[in-house]
C-alpha cells in the first residue's frame, strides 16, 4: 500500500518543463514579453522575427546515424535532432489558433512619459530657498530623508535626535529640531512633516486664506478632533454652538484637505503599472469575439546558422573531440529552443480557450454590460469545460486583464460563489454586492443605514443573507460602517 502511494506521488509530480510552462502561463502580457527577450538573449539558437530563408524540406536530413562513431554515453543520435521540426513554418498558424485573433498590425501603444524629481529631491531642492548653515541643514535634509511616501514623519523628535547622533554624528538638541522642522512645514505640498493626521489637516488650513469657515475648521480640529473623526455632530454643535449649516461648511473645507499630501506628488520613483490587456472582447453585429493580444505571440524559429553548423559537421570526415562538445551544445540549444517554442503555443491555446469558455459562460453580461447578469462561476466550472487542470485556470485568472465595451477588467472579476435567493435561485454574490453597494449609495447620508436595516432591505429584495455577511462584503467594497458615512 505505502508503495503504490509512492508511486502515485511521484506520478503526480510535475517535470521541471511543465512548472515553466504553469510558470509562462501565469505571466500577463507585459511580464511575458520580458520573459521572452530573457530567453533570446540565454539561447543563441532562438531568432525572433520571421524566417526569410527558404524552409528546408522534410527529407533534406536523412535519418542515418551520422553521429553513430561516438561511444557509450557520448553517442548522439540524429534522429534525436530533428531540424525540420524547428525550422517549419507549420507551427507559425498553431500560435494564432484562429485566423482571426491575432494581428502582426496590433497596436503596441507605450505610454511615454518624463524624467520627474522624486518626492524627496524635491523637497531638498525647495530647501535651497532658505538661508541655513551647515548644521540646520544637515538636520533638515535628515528629517526630509525621514519623511515617508505619504508625506508624514512617523518617528518623535527624540527618536531622531537619537539617531542623527549615533548614525551621523550630528549632535543637536529636541528644541533645534524643532525649529527646522517648521521649516519644512513650509515646504510643498502642504502639509508635508505632519507628524499626524491632525496635524496635517491643520497645516493645510493654516495656508489658506482666513474666513468663518476656515477658523472654525481650525477650531473644530483642534479642540474636538475625537468628536469630529467619529461624526458625533451633534455634540459639535452643542459645543461650538454654531447652526448646522456652519458646520457643514467647516466640514467641507476640511474634506477639500489632503490626508495624504506625499502621495499626491507625481514622483518617477514610483512604479506605476501600465495593465496591458491580454484579450479583447468585442460585439460584431450582435455576436460576441474574442482576440488575444498580438504581442503574446512572437514569431519565433530555430536559428540557421545553428542548422549550418550541424550541417557541416555532418559532412565532415574528421570528427574531433572539440567538434562533438559543439554538437552536444548545439543539440542542447536546439532542444530548449523546439520546448520553448512548444510551451509558448500551449501557453496561447491555454489562454485563448479558457477566456473563451469564460466568455460564453457569462455571454449575457458581455452582451449586456449589467454587473447583475454575471452568474455564479467557479475555477471548477472554467476547468470542466476546457479539460483542463483547475490550477490552469486560476493562473490565466488570477493575472489576466480583458479589454470589453465596459472597460478593462481583471478576469478574476468574473469568478463569484454562488448563494440562494428566496426563490431557491443560485445567484451570484457579486450581484448581491451590486445591489448592496446601489441601496448604500442611495440612502440619506444624515440617516445612513446600519447593517441590520441592510438585512431587511435585501430581504425585501429577494435576497436573504445574515447580517455578518452583509458587514463581510461591505469591508470588501470598502464601505464603511453606517456612523462613518453619516454627513450633514
Amino acid at each position: 500500500m505505502l508503495k503504490q502511494f509512492l508511486n502515485l506521488k511521484l506520478s503526480q509530480k510535475l517535470s521541471p518543463q511543465q512548472i515553466q510552462l504553469m510558470k509562462l502561463i501565469q505571466l500577463p502580457t507585459q511580464a511575458f514579453e520580458q520573459r521572452l527577450k530573457e530567453e533570446l538573449i540565454e539561447n543563441p539558437a532562438l531568432e525572433n522575427g520571421k524566417d526569410e530563408e527558404e524552409i528546408y524540406e522534410k527529407d533534406e536530413f536523412d535519418n542515418n546515424d551520422d553521429y553513430d562513431e561516438y561511444e557509450d554515453n557520448e553517442s548522439i543520435a540524429s534522429d534525436d535532432i530533428n531540424i525540420d521540426e524547428y525550422l517549419s513554418d507549420d507551427e507559425t498558424p498553431d500560435y494564432k489558433l484562429q485566423a482571426n485573433n491575432y494581428s502582426e498590425d496590433d497596436d503596441e501603444r507605450e505610454t511615454p512619459f518624463a524624467t520627474q524629481t522624486s518626492f524627496h529631491q524635491d523637497l531638498i531642492n525647495q530647501l535651497n530657498t532658505f538661508i541655513l548653515n551647515d548644521d540646520e541643514r544637515d538636520i533638515a535634509e535628515f528629517l526630509v530623508g525621514s519623511i515617508d511616501d505619504d508625506g508624514y514623519l512617523r518617528r518623535s523628535i527624540q527618536d531622531i535626535v537619537d539617531d542623527m547622533a549615533f548614525t551621523q554624528g550630528i549632535y543637536t538638541d529636541e528644541k533645534k529640531v524643532e525649529k527646522i522642522l517648521h521649516i519644512i512645514h513650509d515646504l510643498d505640498p502642504s502639509g508635508v512633516g505632519a507628524r499626524d493626521l491632525q496635524e496635517c489637516l491643520l497645516l493645510q488650513l493654516r495656508r489658506k486664506t482666513p474666513s468663518e469657515y476656515i477658523d472654525l475648521a481650525i477650531n473644530l480640529l483642534e479642540n474636538y478632533f475625537d468628536h469630529f473623526t467619529k461624526k458625533h455632530y451633534e455634540k459639535l454643535l452643542t459645543l461650538c454652538e454654531i447652526s448646522q449649516e456652519q458646520l457643514k461648511k467647516a466640514i467641507e473645507e476640511i474634506e477639500r484637505l489632503n490626508p495624504k499630501p506625499g502621495g499626491s506628488f507625481d514622483s518617477s520613483s514610483r512604479v506605476v503599472e501600465q495593465i496591458v490587456p491580454d484579450f479583447t472582447i468585442r460585439i460584431i453585429e450582435g455576436e460576441l469575439e474574442l482576440t488575444l493580444n498580438g504581442r503574446n505571440a512572437p514569431s519565433l524559429h530555430v536559428s540557421k546558422d545553428y542548422q549550418e553548423m550541424l550541417q557541416t559537421y555532418k559532412d565532415s570526415r574528421d570528427k574531433s573531440h572539440s567538434q562533438k562538445d559543439a554538437v552536444q551544445f548545439i543539440k542542447q540549444k536546439l532542444d530548449s529552443a523546439k520546448w520553448f517554442i512548444d510551451a509558448i503555443r500551449q501557453r496561447q491555446e491555454t489562454l485563448y480557450v479558457t477566456m473563451n469558455a469564460i466568455m460564453h459562460f457569462q455571454q449575457e453580461y458581455f452582451l449586456d454590460g449589467e454587473e447583475t447578469k454575471l452568474k455564479p462561476m467557479i475555477l471548477k466550472d472554467i476547468a470542466d469545460m476546457v479539460g483542463l487542470d483547475i490550477s490552469t485556470v486560476s493562473r490565466v485568472a488570477n493575472s489576466k486583464y480583458v479589454d470589453t465595451p465596459y472597460g478593462t477588467k481583471l478576469v478574476k472579476e468574473f469568478f463569484s460563489e454562488a448563494m440562494k435567493n428566496d426563490q431557491g435561485e443560485d445567484v451570484s454574490t457579486l450581484e448581491i454586492k451590486k445591489i448592496l453597494k446601489t441601496v448604500i449609495e442611495e440612502e440619506d447620508k444624515s440617516k445612513p443605514l446600519p447593517d441590520d436595516q441592510l438585512v431587511e432591505i435585501l430581504k425585501e429584495k429577494g435576497y436573504p443573507i445574515a447580517r455578518r455577511t452583509i458587514a463581510k462584503y461591505r469591508d470588501l467594497l470598502d464601505i464603511p460602517v453606517a456612523r462613518m458615512r453619516k454627513k450633514i
